[in-house]
């Protein structure tokens, strides 16, 4: 488009165009007045102001709507006017996905919910670098600052919880006139439920498969046997049945033990928000083994808090219970005793003090840290024993997967070797904290800290 061709231009020749039409047209009707002498002085007078006026009037009119139409339309991006709601902001607010704008020198400028829960920003906003301490995410940032092109940044983190996320770094171009040119738009996506998933699957069929072996083999043995010579020999085919249903049970527990283990690792990112009693969950678990325990002749008792709330699930504090207290029945000698105690409203300084019962730390490790938020109180269980006891030099492997102290093992009835991996993750899931103590020949003390609540403290102002 030409300099001279403007919209403001075009409607200024448009009305002095018909400003001069008008004119002409009443010079004419003047003329033809004086020509024909029909009409009086007067009257053409009166015509001469009435046709004026017209123009005058049709003159007003044109300028408004040219000026009108030539002012630009107001812009999309501007803040809605108060009262009224902004569809992209209501749909930012609404949006699952963490997303946030960063500015010049990586100042956070903007952000959704999703993105101050998933990232814990505060009321104000400070730099990204302080939030999300990623190398390969701050030099993408820095590359959308200088306009470059789009990127796909991923990331995992391993403490406190593991995590793996997705981060789609999009540059975007400033309006304002004067500002900085360019802005960065960021979109968080947590892909830790995914990743989870495919090694879940991978560790379950090399686990199933390796541990499952053992048993499948001992009843293929049995079941050629029983249907060769020992077909008719009863005292053997008795005995031959019976270990075979120790091993179907075997299996049965081991399949069940990875399933609770694959389905906790899945959520362990996700802490729980539910409330339940810990006391009441170690109590209904002593009920539940009672049986195992007079078989053995073992005694089990209950001692501190009758109450104990926690922030966590049930079904998984009473998987806690039960695996600590079968444990401590599995290993403890025959007539012993089993003291299970339960410690509401403690604080991190009783905890480190509470889980040191033995009064040594040469057999004491801790397998999992609870959190260390201010204010946060906690209920301990723990289970002791007056077992063997574990050296010193096998504690860092007691919750890996399939680990056996040498000497432990108890034939078919054997565990899987799984009970304490579950609890280590539960706990993780939980933020609370796992800790063992153990020496030879004086047994071993199992202990498992639940947060009860967490104090918010009151936010600094800067």
């Amino acid at each position: 488009m030409s300099k001279d061709s403007s919209p403001e231009r075009d409607g200024q020749r448009l009305r002095r165009r018909d400003t001069i039409a008008l004119t002409a047209i009443s010079v004419a009707v003047l003329m033809v007045l004086a020509i024909t002498e029909a009409t009086s002085l007067w009257v053409s007078i009166s015509a001469i102001i009435a046709i004026s006026l017209l123009s005058f009037i049709y003159f007003l009119l044109i300028s408004t709507a040219t000026s009108s139409t030539s002012r630009p339309a107001p812009s999309l991006a501007k803040a809605a006017p108060q009262g009224v709601i902004s569809p992209a902001r209501e749909i930012l607010e609404h949006l699952p996905l963490p997303v946030m704008m960063v500015g010049p020198g990586g100042q956070i400028e903007r952000a959704n919910p999703a993105a101050h829960e998933f990232l814990g920003l505060g009321t104000e906003y400070g730099f990204l670098s302080a939030s999300l301490r990623q190398p390969k995410v701050l030099e993408a940032v820095s590359a959308a600052l200088r306009g470059e092109k789009p990127s796909l940044v991923e990331y995992s983190t391993v403490a406190p919880i593991e995590s793996h996320v997705r981060v789609h770094v999009i540059p975007l171009r400033a309006e304002e006139p004067g500002a900085y040119p360019w802005r960065a738009l960021l979109v968080l996506a947590d892909e830790t439920s995914n990743k989870r998933t495919e090694r879940m699957r991978a560790d379950f069929l090399a686990n199933a498969s390796h541990e499952l072996r053992t048993p499948l083999a001992s009843l293929s043995g049995f079941i050629e046997t029983l249907r060769g010579h020992a077909r008719d020999d009863i005292e053997a085919r008795d005995k031959f049945l019976a270990i075979m249903q120790d091993q179907t049970e075997r299996m049965s527990r081991l399949i069940n033990d990875l399933l609770s283990l694959s389905r906790v690792e899945m959520d362990e990112h996700v802490p729980p928000s539910g409330k339940a009693d810990f006391a009441a969950m170690a109590k209904d678990t002593i009920d539940s083994v009672e049986p195992l325990a007079m078989s053995k002749n073992i005694q089990i008792d209950f001692e501190g808090d009758a109450k104990a709330g926690v922030v966590g699930e049930r079904d998984q504090l009473f998987e806690i219970a039960q695996n600590l207290i079968e444990n401590a029945i599995k290993y403890s000698n025959s007539g012993s005793r089993i003291v299970c105690d339960i410690h509401a409203d403690i604080d991190h300084e009783n905890v480190e003090r509470l889980t040191s019962s033995l009064g040594t730390t040469a057999g004491r490790l801790t397998i999992a840290s609870p959190g260390k938020s201010i204010g946060t109180r906690f209920a301990l269980l723990r289970v002791r024993d007056t077992g063997k006891g574990i050296e010193r030099r096998h504690l860092p492997r007691l919750s890996e997967r399939f680990y056996r102290v040498d000497g432990q093992k108890s034939g078919p009835k054997e565990g899987t070797g799984l009970g304490l991996a579950i609890v280590k993750h539960i706990v993780s899931r939980h933020r609370g904290g796992f800790f063992v103590e153990s020496l030879p020949n004086e047994g071993s003390v199992f202990s498992v800290c639940i947060p009860q609540h967490v104090v918010e403290t009151p936010a600094v102002e800067t």
